[in-house]
């Protein structure tokens, strides 16, 4: 449950989008995924793709995560039926994984359904029990205890033996961004956790005065280290201040990926080769791109004059 203090964008095309449902299309939620569970099924059969006979759960895993980031790349382009074809893709590999633990015996979709089902049931006491929620923040205080409660369940430890972690339940195969954000919700959910930003501040501030220490010291065994820390200090804020950090990590990226191709663009439009340029040139056009205006004329250099 991460939020973001950014809404989605107003789609553009959505009433249009459907007006072009066909009656076929308009089958029920129910009939429709059926239909996706049997060709699923069938493309595993003995006589089905070769491609997706060969797969299993660990070679699925990068399509896993490709295609959640595709459905929030879609999500910020206001587009439905792209959105809709990104969140069908994610769907799949649901049923991809259904399908191949259905194969050993293990689990089927209908399981899958039904255990988050009966999860959400328990979750929203408020709205399918006798709980009261005044607001979110009541939903969000519930959610985390009950949640708790579950985990503690499962994990009954013998006499002797310890009780688990308040930071467990974070996988570790989580990307490192949304693992630091996850641990540090933990900690705060905990009680441990900074009063103000001011402090976090602060202590980013700390840590980039420690990698400048070690580069100094030239220092490669603890330059990851250091980085690490304020790597790791950056996502606590981005939890402080209600910002997730890999959504910001990524417009991020794309605003630097829109500015250097405007460089390259404002470097092509004047006749010069931007690889070729000097820096302060370069810094030149990036100061340009940042305001989305003209090329700075060439600088004069002794061969011109």
């Amino acid at each position: 449950m991460i939020a973001s203090k950014n809404p989605p964008k107003k789609s553009r095309r959505g009433s249009l989008f459907l007006e072009k449902k066909t009656k076929t299309d308009r089958l029920a939620a129910g009939a429709w995924f059926d239909k996706l569970v049997a060709l699923q099924a069938r493309l595993r059969a003995p006589n089905g793709c070769p491609w997706d006979r060969e797969q299993t759960h660990e070679t699925l895993r990068t399509y896993l995560i490709e295609e959640a980031y595709e459905v929030l790349d879609a999500l910020e382009s206001g587009e439905d039926a792209k959105f809709a074809e990104e969140l069908g893709d994610l769907l799949l590999q649901i049923v991809f994984h259904s399908q191949i633990a259905r194969e050993g015996s293990r689990f089927t979709i209908s399981d899958v359904i039904r255990e988050v089902h009966d999860k959400m049931v328990r979750r929203h006491p408020h709205v399918f029990g006798t709980k009261v929620a005044k607001d979110s923040a009541d939903v969000l205080k519930n959610w985390r205890q009950i949640k708790a409660k579950e985990r503690q369940a499962r994990k009954v430890p013998a006499e002797g033996q310890e009780r688990g972690s308040l930071l467990d339940g974070v996988p570790r195969s989580l990307p490192g961004l949304l693992e630091g954000l996850q641990l540090t919700k933990k900690a705060a959910c905990a009680g441990f956790d900074w009063d103000a930003p001011e402090g976090i501040f602060d202590k980013l501030h700390e840590e980039i005065l420690e990698l400048r220490r070690e580069t100094e010291l030239n220092n490669p065994a603890k330059l990851e280290e250091e980085l690490g820390d304020i790597l790791f200090a950056s996502v606590n804020l981005a939890r402080f201040l209600q910002v997730d950090p890999e959504i910001a990590l990524k417009k991020a990226n794309a605003k630097f990926l829109r500015r250097f191709q405007k460089m390259e663009a404002l470097a092509s439009a004047s006749g010069r080769s931007f690889e070729k340029l000097a820096r302060p040139e370069k810094e030149a056009l990036w100061d340009a791109a940042k305001r989305n205006g003209k090329a700075p004329a060439p600088r004069e250099t002794r061969q011109d004059r």
